[in-house]
């Protein structure tokens, strides 16, 4: 029985292996990368590091970790934490070579607070990931309704995602539970949505 349970310690290269297998715009971007570990080491494992509590995970009925969600409830926070503690201990692994790999490290260096123009009205931010053997069960509604619990009953007001352009399903999901399209730069796409109060 497919079950949804908080994060452990121990989780992380199940959700690594998911984070590369979902980074194409929702399919599998094994090799694409001259690292892998890029992909976990950006969007999935600093935010198990640094908010453990907003992170669970669906678990097959053989325990196989086959999705997930992670959140912070402040976004200014966490790149300020990401800028001085998570990516320096991590950015020397990865060198700039390749046309994907050249790009997604700088944008590592890149971030920090303020870099989110919206994140002053929807201060937290999430990143979920479901293989497809996990979705169009109801799943990543179910985990995103967990968040906005927990968000909402640290009274976080609002909560914003960044969605590939290219991934349409994930954008018709989010519109389909009631996010909102924010205007963004060209070439991103970022959904929001207010937080009820708890």
């Amino acid at each position: 029985m497919t079950r949804i349970r908080p994060f452990q310690p121990g989780d992380e290269p199940a959700l690594a292996e998911i984070c590369v297998r979902t980074a194409d715009a929702g399919a599998d971007a094994t090799g694409i990368l001259a690292d892998d570990r890029l992909w976990g080491d950006l969007f999935v494992l600093p935010y198990v590091a640094r908010h453990p509590e907003l992170a669970w995970v669906v678990e097959a009925d053989d325990r196989r970790v086959i999705g997930y969600i992670v959140a912070t409830d402040d976004t200014d926070a966490f790149e300020r934490w990401f800028r001085d503690e998570w990516w320096p201990t991590h950015a020397g692994r990865y060198e700039r070579t390749g046309a994907r790999q050249s790009e997604l490290v700088p944008s590592g260096d890149k971030r920090g607070p303020g870099r989110i123009a919206h994140a002053g009205e929807y201060p937290a931010h999430l990143h979920i990931d479901l293989l497809p053997e996990a979705q169009g069960a109801g799943l990543g509604r179910r985990l995103i309704e967990m968040l906005l619990g927990a968000l909402s009953h640290r009274g976080v007001p609002g909560l914003h995602l960044g969605v590939d352009p290219l991934n349409t399903g994930a954008a018709a999901f989010y519109e389909r539970l009631g996010f909102a399209r924010l205007p963004t730069d060209a070439g991103s796409v970022t959904y929001a949505m207010r937080i009820p109060e708890h």
